[in-house]
């Protein structure tokens, strides 16, 4: 009998903390919510920054500030077909983002960097991708007390092709000793793995959530676990002074890029595309940390 209880033991605990693991920390009284939009009036733009340009990752598009606004409930970042006149462009050029005269596509991207910033608790957003090939949406975060990689990126989502199949993805990524090398922890599931629970679910919205403690932030989709990452193995390189960037203070943002390095081929045909996004609701427990950003680094990152 003691000899099936050591085995039957470890087995109860092992299933018990799988799945306390799959849960996300429950909100009691010591929680409270400290920062949120629900995209019911126009859109704030002293809240919400918009990037501009050919910003990041060789994408395609060229974010405008147009491209982001509210509708019905909702914050939409819309993917559009156009023809816009690169200022920048030179012709010969080896700069990627001064080679192209036009850009074919423009989009949005918007953040909280010169509003909002959070350090641990609970970040939910409800959305609705395109779920497309060429299509990039993301929720992410970024630190500002480096320069990135050593800021500190947590992706929530990014959608994606990888070898021409979809997948959903939640990362993080910190800095080693050289400039912008990042170190990266990984989680990419393939789009298959939801549409069997749901064929119909590039047309529902779903719910992103990071729950994130000075141990580990863990990121759920829909209540499962799609990424657990641990904290004491998030330190930076000698850019970032050996320090934990998933230690301070990170902004939000929410972009919809086309192609680029990870996004994959664009096809015309599935033009306009909308990522809308319900709400953004941040919970913290009482004692923990809120605030505006601490610096000024720019906006670099994956997302």
């Amino acid at each position: 009998m003691g000899r099936s209880l050591a085995v039957i033991l470890p087995l109860i605990l092992w299933i018990h903390s799988s799945i306390y693991a799959q849960q996300p920390a429950e909100r009691d009284s010591s929680w409270q919510l400290i920062w949120h939009d629900e995209f019911d009036v126009p859109l704030n733009r002293d809240t919400w920054h918009s990037e501009h340009g050919f910003v990041r990752n060789h994408e395609a598009q060229w974010y405008q500030a147009e491209n982001a606004f509210t509708e019905d409930g909702l914050l939409v970042l819309e993917a559009r077909l156009d023809s816009i006149p690169n200022p920048r462009y030179r012709k010969g050029s080896n700069d990627w983002q001064r080679q192209r005269p036009y850009a074919k596509y423009s989009s949005a991207s918007v953040n909280t960097r010169k509003s909002f910033s959070f350090k641990f608790g609970q970040m939910e957003v409800r959305a609705r991708i395109p779920a497309v090939e060429g299509s990039w949406p993301a929720i992410w975060t970024l630190g500002m007390s480096y320069p990135w990689p050593s800021c500190g990126e947590c992706d929530i989502m990014e959608f994606y092709h990888i070898k021409g199949i979809p997948h959903i993805l939640a990362n993080a990524a910190w800095g080693e000793n050289k400039p912008f090398h990042p170190l990266w922890n990984t989680k990419a599931i393939p789009y298959s793995h939801f549409l069997e629970k749901d064929p119909l679910w590039s047309q529902q919205f779903h719910t992103w959530l990071m729950d994130w403690t000075e141990d580990y932030i863990r990121i759920y989709l829909d209540g499962e676990l799609i990424n657990d990452i641990d904290l004491s193995k998030t330190i930076n390189g000698s850019i970032g002074n050996n320090t934990n960037p998933f230690h301070s203070p990170h902004y939000i943002l929410l972009n919809l890029a086309l192609g680029g390095d990870n996004g994959g081929r664009i096809s015309d045909d599935t033009f306009p595309l909308k990522y809308e996004i319900d709400y953004v609701r941040v919970w913290q427990r009482k004692k923990e940390e809120a605030g505006p950003p601490p610096s000024s680094f720019p906006p670099f990152g994956r997302g």
